[in-house]
């Protein structure tokens, strides 16, 4: 059956995704003014909308394709188990979820600002994860491992990145956007753990 037609939630997420990003790379920049996650304003203006928005906007080109490759391999799949109102709860609860210790941290921090998808992929990983536990996951199609081991690696890794806080990746956002997918897929589909167990063991 072609992605498209089996996961429509997940084609116009991405074509939304993709859409606003271009949209804000060159027509309206002040849409990153507007839409951008600023914990600051979020606080004080109760700009709630901007943990969905912020999700659908990307710092640069590399941003949005690595996020969205991403998002192509893993939420067509899932959309395809869970079911389009199902994923739709999965990706956007992730995305929401997955600012919450970003805006505690950062609430009285003027200039911090976080933007794109990375927690709802996130989510979107983990949750694929819980139903097909035994697949391969590959890092740049070189080197390959069991989900779950990547699932452990892939968190023990954004632990020790945001710690370092080398760099401007909201690591936080990833760590706490692949336990959101892992918790609110339990909370639809309780029956998805002891299948996990099964499958794993």
């Amino acid at each position: 059956m072609n992605d498209s037609i089996a996961s429509p939630a997940s084609i116009l997420i991405l074509v939304i995704t993709i859409g606003a990003s271009l949209w804000a790379f060159y027509r309206d920049q002040t849409l990153f003014r507007k839409w951008i996650l600023h914990p600051y304003s979020f606080v004080r203006q109760r700009r709630w909308f901007t943990l969905i928005t912020s999700g659908l906007l990307h710092g640069d080109w590399m941003h949005l394709i690595f996020n969205m490759l991403t998002f192509y391999f893993f939420a067509f799949t899932l959309e395809r188990f869970v079911g389009s109102i199902n994923f739709i709860i999965i990706y956007f609860g992730s995305m929401a979820l997955s600012s919450i210790s970003t805006i505690i941290k950062n609430r009285d921090n003027y200039e911090y600002r976080s933007l794109g998808a990375s927690g709802a992929v996130s989510g979107a990983i983990f949750s694929t994860i819980l139903f097909v536990p035994t697949e391969r996951i590959c890092l740049y199609y070189v080197i390959c491992l069991p989900a779950p081991i990547f699932a452990v690696l892939y968190l023990l890794y954004c632990i020790w990145a945001a710690k370092k806080s080398q760099d401007f990746i909201n690591h936080e956002a990833h760590f706490w956007g692949a336990l959101a997918g892992v918790i609110i897929t339990i909370i639809l589909f309780p029956e998805v753990i002891p299948y996990f167990i099964g499958q794993v063991f």
